[in-house]
């Protein structure tokens, strides 16, 4: 179904770091992926900021993110995710969850991608391409569940619909991300899913430049023309990053070598924002 004949395995291995033991369908090989995907490959909507289509056939998403060493975004990440999956041998289904992120009775359209893994006799929840407060590692399929990733700590309510959610700790308190349902999700159902995110003027993804790599820490974020440092306790350290600066940046922060052309392009983009 995720085109898993097609994946360079060892060359998607390379990518993210791996270098454990031959990988097996177990639960301490899916932690480890899920741990190293997430640290080594940015979240970003780049593509989109650059005026091109986001293609999610593995073909597409190998060059980009594995030859071309770029990321990508929810699609785009557990799209890839799902085919090293399946060409490894793990049981498990795509979900498509609704966004919510700490804006209590927001309700938008299911576009998230995340991914529920079956390992011994369990359920694990597996989302490398969340970004923001995403996890770091997968999470056992269980009401009530609580855990922490490093500095960061989640958990999963299950309301009496059956409806999943997701939550992360922030000061305040517990805060939602998102929610799913059990219905699963094809790679039809993404391809519509990621038109939208990536093409609507309503999505967040159209609107500025957005880079993130995860950490078990904190996470660094470009948003913009912004730099922050990000920590599970509220504080952050936070500068703007000049135009002239912008491509040492993407490098030396997120490694992401982007050509001048593109470099220009995203500077105009975060002139008209700010303008």
């Amino acid at each position: 179904m995720w085109s898993s004949e097609k994946l360079d395995l060892n060359a998607y291995l390379a990518r993210i770091g791996y270098t454990g033991d031959t990988p097996e369908p177990d639960l301490a090989t899916l932690r480890e992926l899920h741990r190293a995907h997430v640290q080594r490959l940015p979240f970003e909507n780049l593509e989109i900021m650059l005026g091109r289509p986001v293609l999610l056939d593995l073909d597409s998403l190998q060059d980009k993110m594995i030859t071309r060493r770029r990321g990508g975004y929810c699609h785009e990440q557990n799209s890839l995710f799902a085919a090293v999956l399946e060409r490894i041998g793990y049981t498990f289904t795509g979900r498509a969850g609704r966004v919510v992120q700490g804006e209590p009775g927001k309700i938008l359209p299911p576009t998230h991608m995340l991914l529920i893994v079956e390992v011994d006799g369990e359920r694990w929840l597996a989302d490398v391409g969340f970004g923001s407060e995403g996890p770091r590692l997968p999470i056992r399929l269980r009401a009530g569940e609580e855990v922490r990733h490093g500095e960061w700590s989640y958990s999963l309510g299950r309301d009496a619909d059956g409806v999943w959610m997701l939550r992360a700790l922030r000061p305040e308190g517990w805060v939602d991300l998102y929610s799913f349902t059990e219905d699963p999700a094809f790679p039809p159902d993404y391809f519509v899913y990621n038109y939208y995110v990536s093409t609507h003027a309503g999505s967040p993804f159209t609107r500025r430049p957005v880079v993130q790599v995860s950490g078990m820490k904190d996470r660094t974020a470009l948003l913009g023309s912004r730099l922050a440092v990000i920590r599970p306790d509220g504080t952050t350290d936070e500068r703007e990053v000049p135009e002239s600066e912008l491509g040492s940046v993407l490098d030396q922060v997120f490694g992401l070598a982007l050509s001048e052309e593109e470099l220009a392009v995203l500077g105009e983009r975060n002139r008209t924002i700010s303008g």
